[in-house]
């Protein structure tokens, strides 16, 4: 190899090993898929090596190119960071940040704080992913998100965000209709609105079965917006934190003795986490998160 590669071909290698298909690293980059090819063809002549493996089902990083990628990152890193500190961004932040939340505690925690935050950095944006799963950092689709796993491989800057409980909630319709709830072992009895099992974003949304039995769930969704609403209408009780509970009557709490605790991760890849813009998302949340310890308990905020 008599020259280096270009930082242009590197690029289409970052949006090909993310993407894991021509078309999608084409609509990524804006341009035709062939030109994605070309590129990576390009670039594979150079080095002299083979960076993908290729098969009906799309491109898969080989072992040199697993080993490229986070030379490829940095550089990417240490050229958006060239052109924030150009731009002034070392003074105020601006440009487009995503950020991956969940999907409730993105509606109902972050977005109001956001508000805030857009009004003090004009030149910001915000491009706020609510999900009933959770962002993948690695294939770029965030650039700093709240996550119930933190990342255990990568280049990653990782926070724990806040331990938070989960309750057991059900709508006064349901408990009307229901034998009476005293103890947990009168828990046996009742319906239960889940997520659906297959479909766990996390293994850690599996906190019903804490109850110490096999729940009969009559309802499952994929998200907690949609359990709440199923909830509310008596199908059944659920957990949920409580700042995820509307403050309207329509669920109230069950069993007080009884709750699961979880935790929130803030993550953000390093490159990523160095970016001014990035930074300042970053800071929001984690000193909200510690001023407001008993949202996450309780419900409760402090003014």
């Amino acid at each position: 190899m008599n020259t280096l590669p270009e930082w242009t071909d590197l690029r289409f290698f970052l949006e090909l090993a993310r993407a894991g298909t021509l078309s999608g690293a084409s609509r990524r980059l804006e341009v035709e898929h062939t030109t994605v090819a070309r590129r990576i063809d390009r670039l594979e002549s150079q080095l002299e090596t083979t960076l993908f493996d290729r098969s009906r089902e799309g491109y898969e990083l080989t072992e040199v190119g697993q080993a490229l990628l986070p030379h490829a990152e940095a550089m990417e890193g240490a050229a958006l960071a060239a052109a924030e500190q150009i731009g002034g961004a070392e003074v105020a932040a601006h440009g487009v940040v995503r950020l991956g939340v969940p999907e409730v505690f993105g509606v109902r925690v972050v977005a109001p704080l956001l508000a805030r935050l857009l009004e003090q950095n004009p030149d910001l944006s915000i491009d706020l992913l609510a999900l009933p799963s959770f962002a993948n950092l690695a294939n770029r689709e965030a650039d700093l998100g709240v996550m119930m796993d933190a990342p255990t491989t990568g280049r990653y800057m990782v926070t724990r965000l806040a331990s938070f409980h989960f309750y057991l909630y059900a709508s006064p319709i349901y408990l009307a209709k229901h034998a009476p709830i005293r103890t947990q072992a009168d828990l046996a009895g009742h319906d239960f609105v889940d997520y659906v099992q297959d479909r766990l974003a996390s293994r850690e949304l599996s906190y019903l079965n804490e109850l110490g039995f096999t729940p009969r769930r009559r309802m499952c969704c994929s998200g907690m917006t949609a359990q709440l609403e199923a909830a509310s209408l008596g199908m059944g009780l659920m957990m949920a934190p409580p700042y995820a509970v509307p403050d309207n009557g329509r669920l109230v709490r069950v069993l007080p003795g009884f709750q699961a605790e979880r935790s929130f991760w803030l993550a953000a890849p390093t490159d990523l986490y160095r970016l001014r813009r990035v930074k300042v998302v970053w800071d929001l949340l984690r000193e909200f998160a510690d001023s407001q310890p008993g949202l996450f308990v309780d419900g409760t905020i402090q003014p």
